[in-house]
Protein backbone atom coordinates (compact mmCIF):
# COMPACT_ATOMS: atom_id res chain seq x y z
CA UNK A 1 0.00 0.00 0.00
CA UNK A 2 1.32 3.38 -0.94
CA UNK A 3 2.47 6.45 1.76
CA UNK A 4 -0.83 8.27 0.35
CA UNK A 5 -3.57 4.97 1.18
CA UNK A 6 -1.68 4.49 4.66
CA UNK A 7 -2.42 8.11 6.22
CA UNK A 8 -5.62 8.43 3.83
CA UNK A 9 -3.84 11.77 2.52
CA UNK A 10 -4.26 12.44 -1.26
CA UNK A 11 -2.75 16.42 -0.92
CA UNK A 12 0.29 17.65 0.22
CA UNK A 13 1.68 21.48 -0.07
CA UNK A 14 4.28 20.24 -2.14
CA UNK A 15 6.22 17.14 -3.30
CA UNK A 16 9.10 17.78 -0.48
CA UNK A 17 6.55 18.13 2.16
CA UNK A 18 5.19 14.85 1.10
CA UNK A 19 8.60 13.26 0.75
CA UNK A 20 9.48 14.64 4.86
CA UNK A 21 6.36 12.66 6.08
CA UNK A 22 6.26 9.81 4.28
CA UNK A 23 10.35 9.51 5.53
CA UNK A 24 8.76 10.33 8.95
CA UNK A 25 6.30 7.30 8.40
CA UNK A 26 8.65 4.42 6.85
CA UNK A 27 11.21 5.89 9.86
CA UNK A 28 8.17 4.71 12.79
CA UNK A 29 7.41 2.03 11.05
CA UNK A 30 10.88 0.96 10.49
CA UNK A 31 11.27 1.52 14.40
CA UNK A 32 8.49 -0.99 15.09
CA UNK A 33 9.72 -3.42 13.21
CA UNK A 34 13.47 -3.53 14.15
CA UNK A 35 12.50 -3.43 17.73
CA UNK A 36 10.33 -6.67 17.68
CA UNK A 37 14.22 -7.85 16.95
CA UNK A 38 15.34 -6.58 20.03
CA UNK A 39 12.58 -7.35 22.30
CA UNK A 40 13.23 -10.79 22.35
CA UNK A 41 16.83 -10.41 23.75
CA UNK A 42 15.49 -7.62 26.45
CA UNK A 43 16.94 -4.84 25.32
CA UNK A 44 16.17 -1.85 22.90
CA UNK A 45 17.77 -0.35 19.55
CA UNK A 46 19.87 1.97 21.49
CA UNK A 47 21.16 -0.23 24.36
CA UNK A 48 22.48 -2.83 21.13
CA UNK A 49 23.85 0.65 19.43
CA UNK A 50 25.70 1.17 23.16
CA UNK A 51 26.83 -2.41 22.84
CA UNK A 52 28.03 -2.27 19.27
CA UNK A 53 30.16 1.25 19.91
CA UNK A 54 31.83 -0.36 22.94
CA UNK A 55 32.25 -3.90 21.22
CA UNK A 56 34.22 -1.58 18.43
CA UNK A 57 36.45 -0.63 20.45
CA UNK A 58 37.30 -3.80 22.37
CA UNK A 59 39.49 -4.52 24.48
CA UNK A 60 40.38 -0.61 24.50
CA UNK A 61 37.58 1.34 27.40
CA UNK A 62 35.67 3.94 25.78
CA UNK A 63 34.36 7.30 27.39
CA UNK A 64 31.23 8.40 27.50
CA UNK A 65 31.81 11.25 25.64
CA UNK A 66 33.28 9.01 22.83
CA UNK A 67 29.90 7.14 22.99
CA UNK A 68 27.77 10.24 22.70
CA UNK A 69 30.03 11.20 19.72
CA UNK A 70 28.85 8.11 17.75
CA UNK A 71 25.23 7.18 19.02
CA UNK A 72 22.57 6.81 16.20
CA UNK A 73 20.34 8.47 18.67
CA UNK A 74 22.31 10.98 20.99
CA UNK A 75 19.63 12.74 22.40
CA UNK A 76 19.01 9.85 24.68
CA UNK A 77 20.04 9.69 27.96
CA UNK A 78 23.27 7.33 28.13
CA UNK A 79 23.27 7.25 31.54
CA UNK A 80 20.61 5.47 32.14
CA UNK A 81 21.06 2.92 29.01
CA UNK A 82 24.80 2.18 29.84
CA UNK A 83 23.29 1.65 33.96
CA UNK A 84 20.72 -0.82 32.22
CA UNK A 85 23.53 -2.94 30.44
CA UNK A 86 25.89 -2.61 33.71
CA UNK A 87 22.80 -3.83 35.23
CA UNK A 88 22.62 -6.91 32.96
CA UNK A 89 26.20 -7.51 32.86
CA UNK A 90 26.98 -6.37 29.90
CA UNK A 91 29.20 -3.50 29.93
CA UNK A 92 31.82 -2.46 33.27
CA UNK A 93 32.35 1.01 34.68
CA UNK A 94 35.21 2.01 36.50
CA UNK A 95 36.47 5.30 37.18
CA UNK A 96 39.98 5.68 35.16
CA UNK A 97 43.36 5.46 37.48
CA UNK A 98 44.74 7.96 35.55
CA UNK A 99 42.02 10.36 35.78
CA UNK A 100 39.28 9.83 38.31
CA UNK A 101 37.42 12.11 36.65
CA UNK A 102 37.46 9.86 33.70
CA UNK A 103 34.80 7.25 33.37
CA UNK A 104 35.72 3.94 31.32
CA UNK A 105 33.00 1.45 29.87
CA UNK A 106 33.85 -1.95 28.46
CA UNK A 107 32.42 -4.99 27.07
CA UNK A 108 32.06 -8.03 29.14
CA UNK A 109 32.08 -11.58 27.46
CA UNK A 110 28.01 -11.59 27.96
CA UNK A 111 28.16 -8.55 26.28
CA UNK A 112 29.73 -10.05 23.27
CA UNK A 113 28.14 -12.53 23.17
CA UNK A 114 24.91 -10.88 23.41
CA UNK A 115 25.81 -8.53 20.62
CA UNK A 116 27.10 -10.92 18.17
CA UNK A 117 23.48 -13.10 18.50
CA UNK A 118 21.34 -9.75 18.13
CA UNK A 119 23.89 -8.99 15.16
CA UNK A 120 23.16 -12.19 13.64
CA UNK A 121 19.21 -11.60 14.17
CA UNK A 122 19.31 -7.85 12.64
CA UNK A 123 21.17 -8.90 9.40
CA UNK A 124 18.41 -12.06 9.11
CA UNK A 125 15.92 -9.36 9.47
CA UNK A 126 17.94 -7.13 6.98
CA UNK A 127 17.78 -9.56 4.70
CA UNK A 128 13.99 -10.10 4.80
CA UNK A 129 13.65 -6.45 4.22
CA UNK A 130 15.74 -6.18 1.37
CA UNK A 131 13.12 -5.17 -1.30
CA UNK A 132 15.69 -2.58 -2.92
CA UNK A 133 18.55 -2.82 -5.53
CA UNK A 134 21.83 -2.15 -4.92
CA UNK A 135 21.65 0.90 -7.31
CA UNK A 136 18.28 1.92 -4.98
CA UNK A 137 19.69 1.93 -1.89
CA UNK A 138 22.85 3.93 -3.32
CA UNK A 139 20.27 6.20 -4.19
CA UNK A 140 18.67 6.45 -1.21
CA UNK A 141 20.77 7.37 1.14
CA UNK A 142 23.02 10.08 -1.10
CA UNK A 143 19.25 11.65 -1.22
CA UNK A 144 18.83 11.40 2.64
CA UNK A 145 22.72 12.63 3.23
CA UNK A 146 21.56 15.43 0.57
CA UNK A 147 18.29 16.28 3.10
CA UNK A 148 20.44 16.27 6.19
CA UNK A 149 23.30 18.42 4.79
CA UNK A 150 21.63 20.63 2.61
Amino acid sequence: MNFEDQIQQNTFRNNFMKAILNLKYTSSWYNAKEAEVFKKHIILTQHFNVLRIVKGAHPEAVTPGKILKVMLDPGRDLTRLVDKLVKLGLLSRSTSPANRRRVNINITEEGIALTDKVSKDTEDFLDRMDVLTDEESEQLSNLLDKLRNG
